[in-house]
């Protein structure tokens, strides 16, 4: 995999900042609960039509040198619009957190390290995320993980797409279109 810099990053609706110095060597435990105003910014993020609830437990713990290790879950009930009947729907997220984040070298002592010619840096999987000043966003962490989770075609308990039966057919979205040039080269 290839990681490009972030050039700028778009403004997180649910913060809650953790930083590494914070953290007692024993770990912490956190229960976030998005409030209404939250949820409706997360919503507009996501692309749902409603977020009744949405809601991460996290346990965070020191990693080696200055790093973290957060393993929780984020849980959330979305409202989305079936693909089929486009009715409201309300379907449940439920998505695992288990990441560990370490700081990154100095840029000038990492300059052109495992990076090509572009300056994109190559990550394999399995490889720390990066932990930016000292601090790790759990709100954003459970913000995107909830957007990992949700169904991109979500359907209605039972509904089914039925294409129209073969003799229906209406010859395409062009099919007027050519009856009227047949009907102009007549003439």
């Amino acid at each position: 995999m290839r990681e490009r810099r972030p050039e700028k990053s778009a403004p997180t609706p649910w913060r809650v900042p953790v930083a590494v110095e914070d953290i007692p060597e024993t770990g912490e435990q956190f229960t976030l609960v998005a409030d209404a105003d939250t949820r409706a910014a997360v919503a507009r993020i996501a692309g749902l039509r409603a977020l009744p609830r949405l809601q991460a437990n996290f346990a965070v713990t020191g990693q080696g040198a200055g790093g973290l290790h957060v393993v929780g879950r984020v849980s959330a009930t979305v409202g989305q619009n079936c693909v089929v009947t486009l009715e409201p729907i309300d379907n449940e997220v439920e998505e695992e957190v288990d990441l560990v984040f370490m700081p990154q070298p100095a840029p000038e002592a990492s300059a052109g390290e495992g990076e090509d010619e572009e300056g994109v840096r190559d990550v394999k999987w399995g490889d720390p995320e990066p932990l930016i000043g000292g601090q790790v966003d759990l709100g954003a962490l459970a913000t995107e993980f909830l957007i990992l989770g949700l169904d991109p075609y979500p359907r209605k308990p039972g509904a089914v797409f039925e294409p129209a039966p073969e003799g229906e057919r209406h010859g395409g979205p062009f099919a007027a279109l050519a009856g009227w040039a047949k009907s102009r080269e007549g003439h």
